[in-house]
Protein backbone atom coordinates (compact mmCIF):
# COMPACT_ATOMS: atom_id res chain seq x y z
CA UNK A 1 0.00 0.00 0.00
CA UNK A 2 1.91 3.19 -1.36
CA UNK A 3 -0.84 5.92 -0.45
CA UNK A 4 -2.92 5.57 2.13
CA UNK A 5 -6.93 7.05 1.09
CA UNK A 6 -10.09 7.56 3.53
CA UNK A 7 -11.42 4.45 1.56
CA UNK A 8 -8.61 2.74 3.32
CA UNK A 9 -9.64 3.67 6.98
CA UNK A 10 -13.21 4.37 6.54
CA UNK A 11 -14.37 0.47 7.17
CA UNK A 12 -12.59 0.44 10.33
CA UNK A 13 -13.63 4.02 11.47
CA UNK A 14 -17.48 4.97 9.78
CA UNK A 15 -17.51 8.51 10.90
CA UNK A 16 -14.55 10.69 8.51
CA UNK A 17 -14.05 12.84 11.71
CA UNK A 18 -13.65 10.39 14.00
CA UNK A 19 -11.07 9.06 11.77
CA UNK A 20 -9.24 12.40 11.41
CA UNK A 21 -9.14 13.07 15.14
CA UNK A 22 -7.72 9.00 15.86
CA UNK A 23 -5.20 9.45 13.06
CA UNK A 24 -4.08 12.68 14.68
CA UNK A 25 -3.69 11.85 18.02
CA UNK A 26 -1.92 8.55 17.23
CA UNK A 27 0.59 10.59 14.80
CA UNK A 28 1.00 12.95 18.10
CA UNK A 29 1.33 9.21 19.90
CA UNK A 30 4.48 8.73 17.16
CA UNK A 31 5.52 11.69 17.46
CA UNK A 32 6.12 11.70 21.18
CA UNK A 33 8.10 8.42 20.94
CA UNK A 34 5.35 5.30 20.68
CA UNK A 35 6.19 2.36 18.80
CA UNK A 36 5.18 2.25 15.79
CA UNK A 37 3.64 -0.98 14.60
CA UNK A 38 4.31 -1.00 11.19
CA UNK A 39 7.25 -0.19 8.50
CA UNK A 40 7.53 3.45 8.28
CA UNK A 41 8.40 3.36 4.65
CA UNK A 42 10.02 6.91 4.78
CA UNK A 43 6.60 8.02 5.70
CA UNK A 44 5.76 11.23 7.98
CA UNK A 45 3.81 10.08 11.17
CA UNK A 46 -0.23 10.91 9.99
CA UNK A 47 0.75 8.79 6.88
CA UNK A 48 1.94 6.06 9.62
CA UNK A 49 -1.11 6.64 11.47
CA UNK A 50 -3.27 6.17 8.99
CA UNK A 51 -1.91 2.87 7.66
CA UNK A 52 -2.05 1.57 10.98
CA UNK A 53 -5.70 2.00 11.23
CA UNK A 54 -6.31 0.95 7.97
CA UNK A 55 -3.89 -2.61 8.67
CA UNK A 56 -5.73 -2.54 11.84
CA UNK A 57 -2.41 -2.86 13.49
CA UNK A 58 -3.83 -0.41 16.13
CA UNK A 59 -7.19 -0.91 17.49
CA UNK A 60 -9.55 2.48 16.93
CA UNK A 61 -11.23 1.98 20.26
CA UNK A 62 -8.13 1.86 22.13
CA UNK A 63 -7.29 4.99 20.64
CA UNK A 64 -10.10 6.42 21.08
CA UNK A 65 -10.55 5.80 24.70
CA UNK A 66 -6.99 6.85 25.32
CA UNK A 67 -7.81 10.12 23.41
CA UNK A 68 -10.99 10.72 25.70
CA UNK A 69 -8.37 9.91 28.31
CA UNK A 70 -5.79 12.17 27.71
CA UNK A 71 -8.37 15.23 27.02
CA UNK A 72 -10.13 14.73 30.48
CA UNK A 73 -9.39 17.09 33.16
CA UNK A 74 -10.98 15.31 35.64
CA UNK A 75 -10.95 11.66 36.34
CA UNK A 76 -14.27 10.27 38.41
CA UNK A 77 -12.89 7.14 40.24
CA UNK A 78 -15.01 4.95 41.64
CA UNK A 79 -14.70 4.40 45.13
CA UNK A 80 -16.47 1.80 47.27
CA UNK A 81 -18.61 3.29 49.04
CA UNK A 82 -18.05 3.33 52.87
CA UNK A 83 -20.58 0.37 54.82
CA UNK A 84 -23.05 2.43 57.43
CA UNK A 85 -24.70 0.55 59.83
CA UNK A 86 -28.09 0.07 59.63
CA UNK A 87 -30.27 2.06 62.63
CA UNK A 88 -31.90 -0.17 64.77
CA UNK A 89 -29.90 -2.99 63.23
CA UNK A 90 -27.91 -4.64 66.23
CA UNK A 91 -23.79 -5.50 65.75
CA UNK A 92 -22.80 -7.59 63.49
CA UNK A 93 -26.35 -8.64 62.69
CA UNK A 94 -26.31 -9.48 58.66
CA UNK A 95 -28.92 -8.02 56.81
CA UNK A 96 -30.21 -9.16 53.16
CA UNK A 97 -29.96 -6.95 50.79
CA UNK A 98 -33.21 -8.48 48.99
CA UNK A 99 -35.55 -6.95 52.07
CA UNK A 100 -37.27 -4.41 50.00
CA UNK A 101 -39.75 -3.54 52.66
CA UNK A 102 -39.23 -0.17 53.58
CA UNK A 103 -41.95 1.86 56.32
CA UNK A 104 -42.11 5.64 55.75
CA UNK A 105 -43.93 7.18 59.32
CA UNK A 106 -45.97 10.39 58.13
CA UNK A 107 -46.65 12.96 61.16
CA UNK A 108 -49.28 15.34 60.19
CA UNK A 109 -48.75 19.26 60.58
CA UNK A 110 -50.36 19.51 63.65
CA UNK A 111 -48.76 16.67 65.41
CA UNK A 112 -45.07 18.57 64.34
CA UNK A 113 -46.44 21.90 65.63
CA UNK A 114 -47.56 19.87 68.76
CA UNK A 115 -44.17 18.55 68.88
CA UNK A 116 -41.88 22.09 68.01
CA UNK A 117 -43.66 23.40 71.34
CA UNK A 118 -43.07 21.02 73.14
CA UNK A 119 -39.57 21.09 72.61
CA UNK A 120 -39.24 25.07 72.39
CA UNK A 121 -39.12 26.77 76.78
CA UNK A 122 -42.03 29.14 77.35
CA UNK A 123 -41.55 32.50 77.24
CA UNK A 124 -40.45 34.13 80.69
CA UNK A 125 -42.66 37.47 81.73
CA UNK A 126 -41.50 39.93 83.98
CA UNK A 127 -43.21 40.41 86.62
CA UNK A 128 -42.95 44.13 85.79
CA UNK A 129 -44.37 43.93 82.40
CA UNK A 130 -47.07 41.52 83.65
CA UNK A 131 -49.17 43.89 84.69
Amino acid sequence: MARVTVEDCIDKVENRFDLVLLASHRARMISSGSQITIDRDNDKNPVVALREIADTTVSPEDLKEDLIHTLQKYVEVDEPEPEVPLIGAAPGANVDSDDKEVTVDRMTEEELLKGLEGLAPPEEVPEDDAE
